[in-house]
């Protein structure tokens, strides 16, 4: 649990907790004003109803005779009130019961100067020679405009106020249950809310660590879920970038180890060479052939800095091809010519095959040689018996060029790798001979350059094919 600063639990709980309370209490208020206001009203208008009632029964008259006197006291008796009768004067002259002892007094002056005129008068006043508050009523006595005094009705405000005070008690008692079920309510779904949320932050929280694999298990189908969810698509991204960038840093160690081997050897060859010249070690006649290996290596690492530049070119767009109708035919002898030699000593057939009206290729024949020249190199590299076929053929609007070997093939993993720079297919198999995986990297950008299309094909110990695709004269008409 976070602590009380921090705890979005915590803030929810509170701050509904306090709208709930707030709500209710003013609902409550409300209710018990405007309640007692109804309960008061209600109960003055019955007043004012028995009052004109008592006036109808006694308004032919301006004395109260014993008949009246039983009509004050059967009323009284109806209706649960006392009954006063007072003259112009305001002197109580009659009650609704025999023993009163208000017979005689008299009732405030304004009250009469008001019921003589007419009006009906209500107040919550404490009469002389009543024991305890009344809510009483006035209303004059007579018919028409003969008025000979007032009536009053009283009614106990102890029976009006223990209703209210019921009122307020089941007020009270519903709020404390509205809290209770409301707080039940709250803390549920307060929960609801920062459970998530925690299991959110404990996920980010490992993710930021590094940690990729942490997955968050809410299947709520709202915002939280939501967010979880695409939390969990993020976390699956960065954990496929993460394997990614450990291959890429992989591959570049495997690179730096390579071309720092490819680049020690022929210095330590050289090195080594230009000691024994200038020790006097070498005679004359030896010379020339150390001359030769060292102009080998040095040949060997222009083409490794070439390679790498050439990637480098690529990659950033920064090459632009000088295309042109070539004559298809004349580069592939020539490439065969090159590359004959170093597979005739292997023991390795180069054989060359030409189709019918075989198409001039439009292409940069610089960067076409260079196409040929990386594949033909790995070819004779990893063919150690066999045969080592080019053939070049019309294939619709394009020169189709395939080379096949028989050499120790490529495995469907490495297939899906070569074309990336630095890679190289498994080097356990072939020690002897290392390379920087560049070639068939250049030789993807350049293809793709001239809207090409190559393609691979091969098995472990039974060679490998490739298929170039590469725009004709034909596909300009």
């Amino acid at each position: 649990m976070l602590g009380m600063k921090k705890s979005i639990f915590r803030r929810l709980i509170l701050s509904y907790m306090f709208t709930i309370v707030l709500g209710i209490g003013i609902v409550g208020i409300l209710m018990f004003y405007f309640g007692n206001n109804y309960i008061y009203s209600a109960k003055q208008e019955e007043l004012l109803r028995q009052s004109r009632t008592v006036n109808s029964n006694i308004q032919d008259t301006r004395w109260i005779n014993e008949e009246k006197q039983e009509i004050l006291e059967f009323l009284n008796q109806t209706f649960g009130s006392q009954i006063w009768i007072f003259n112009e004067k305001g002197e109580i002259i009659a009650t609704s019961t025999q023993d009163e002892v208000s017979i005689g007094k008299s009732v405030a002056v304004s009250i009469v100067e008001k019921t003589l005129q007419g009006e009906n008068v209500v107040s919550r006043l404490k009469f002389e020679g009543l024991s305890e508050p009344m809510l009483s009523v006035v209303v004059p006595w007579g018919k028409q405009d003969n008025v000979y005094g007032g009536i009053v009705l009283h009614s106990p405000l102890r029976g009006l106020n223990d209703i209210v005070g019921k009122i307020r008690e089941t007020i009270l008692w519903a709020t404390l249950f509205g809290i209770l079920f409301s707080t039940a309510m709250v803390s549920y779904h307060s929960w609801t809310i920062s459970r998530p949320l925690q299991k959110i932050d404990r996920a980010t929280s490992r993710m930021a660590m590094g940690d990729f694999r942490e997955r968050i298990e809410i299947k709520s189908e709202d915002e939280i879920g939501d967010l979880a969810n695409t939390i969990n698509m993020m976390a699956e991204k960065l954990e496929k970038i993460e394997v990614e960038r450990h291959r890429l840093d992989n591959i570049r160690s495997d690179f730096l180890a390579n071309i720092s081997h490819e680049l020690r050897t022929p210095l330590t060859t050289m090195q080594g060479f230009l000691e024994a010249l200038q020790d006097g070690l070498i005679e004359d006649e030896g010379r020339k052939r150390y001359y030769d290996v060292m102009y080998d290596e040095t040949i060997h690492m222009n083409r490794l800095v070439d390679d790498l530049l050439d990637l480098i070119k690529l990659e950033n767009n920064e090459i632009t091809l000088s295309k042109y109708h070539v004559d298809t035919k004349s580069i592939l002898e020539k490439q065969k010519f090159k590359f004959e030699r170093e597979a005739a000593e292997k023991g390795v057939a180069l054989t060359l095959t030409l189709g019918e009206s075989l198409p001039n290729a439009y292409t940069d024949p610089v960067r076409f040689e260079q196409i040929i020249n990386n594949i033909l190199k790995n070819a004779v590299k990893f063919t150690e018996t066999g045969e080592i076929s080019i053939t070049a053929e019309k294939d619709g609007p394009f020169l189709l060029l395939v080379i096949t070997d028989t050499g120790i093939g490529i495995s469907e993993v490495d297939q899906e790798f070569i074309w990336e720079r630095f890679y190289k297919v498994d080097r356990g198999r072939s020690k002897q001979n290392k390379g920087t995986g560049l070639g068939l990297a250049i030789v993807k950008k350049l293809v793709e350059l001239h809207d090409g299309k190559i393609t691979v094909q091969s098995q472990i110990g039974q060679g490998t094919t490739f298929k170039i695709w590469m725009p004709s004269e034909e596909k300009l008409k």
